[in-house]
């Protein structure tokens, strides 16, 4: 089969289109035929290597070469011990190694595509939405009537994150820069803030909970736009800015109500079933900006790092004699 390989840490012209072997599943897994796949920064991490890891001398490639992990599909076949699949099943969900024709993912790991998705719109789903659900519910403690701000609500995780407070019954105020505005009001947003003409934190305004989705502004200057007893949770942006949080949040969130949480998302199909709900029940809608061929990851992942994605960018799968 047909599969994106990362054998070096790098760019991403560092990413091969292989002939790879086609997997087999073990007792737990299901083997999928992909037909999408979406970019995330994780799958960045994965190709350039995490920060830390580039520090240890003489490591300079990945353990296991393959990339990607969001996936939507037809099931091809099933572990002995799988029991909620069966082949011909269309699901989504994520895997190791999603940039390829196919992949094999844990049982717990998917659910079944909600049947008004496309599976590109499927795809561009699990990471995203499932840290924008976990940072508003679980880290922000999410009621109906808060008022609730989403910094880089442009992007992927912001356009679910966006729709998801919705909801939940929030009243929802997104900040992008003017190009993404009326994306911002097209998914719900009660209020939209160009970040290129205001500045939230010197508005005077305050919330309830702040989920960072790309943080533009100081651990501090977030936590002013907070009401007492407020939240800022953090899911993206410059590494900077995540450092310094992770450093400060502890010892910040001991002085006073407010508090900040920063978490990495944990993906899992109790998630996965509810973000199917709200799919199902057009609540949520996948917002995608572009689309690749399998062959093209590495100029997906290359788009994805110049910043200015609206939404989800997408890997879309061709299998020759499909109809």
């Amino acid at each position: 089969m047909k599969a994106i390989v990362c054998t070096q840490y790098g760019p991403p012209d560092v990413l091969q289109f292989a002939e790879v072997a086609k997997p087999s599943p073990t007792d737990n897994e299901v083997l999928i035929k992909l037909y999408a796949a979406s970019v995330n920064p994780l799958d960045r991490y994965s190709m350039r290597g995490a920060p830390l890891i580039r520090l240890i001398p003489g490591l300079r490639k990945p353990k296991d070469p393959r990339i990607g992990v969001d996936v939507a599909g037809r099931v091809e076949a099933v572990g002995r011990n799988v029991t909620q699949f069966k082949p011909g099943d269309q699901v989504f969900g994520v895997c190791r190694g999603a940039f390829a024709e196919y992949a094999c993912a844990m049982e717990d790991k998917l659910t079944l595509k909600p049947p008004n998705l496309s599976f590109e719109d499927a795809a561009a789903v699990p990471v995203a939405a499932i840290t924008a659900l976990q940072g508003l519910r679980d880290k922000g403690r999410i009621q109906p009537g808060h008022k609730v701000l989403v910094d880089g609500a442009s992007g992927g995780v912001g356009t679910f994150a966006v729709q998801i407070a919705k909801s939940f019954g929030a009243e929802v105020t997104a900040v992008c820069s003017t190009r993404n505005v009326d994306t911002a009001r097209s998914i719900g947003a009660d209020h939209v803030i160009d970040y290129t003409r205001e500045d939230f934190t010197k508005s005077g305004q305050r919330y309830d909970l702040i989920l960072g989705a790309n943080v533009h502004h100081s651990i501090f200057d977030y936590r002013r736009a907070l009401r007492q007893g407020g939240i800022y949770v953090i899911v993206g942006g410059g590494l900077a800015r995540i450092f310094q949080a992770m450093l400060l949040a502890p010892l910040l969130s001991l002085i006073g109500s407010k508090k900040t949480r920063f978490f990495i998302a944990n993906i899992n199909q109790k998630d996965l079933v509810f973000l199917k709900d709200l799919l199902e029940a057009g609540k949520v809608v996948p917002v995608i900006d572009r689309r690749y061929p399998l062959s093209g990851a590495a100029e997906a992942i290359r788009y994805l790092e110049e910043g200015h994605a609206q939404g989800k960018i997408v890997i879309t799968v061709e299998h020759g004699n499909d109809t």
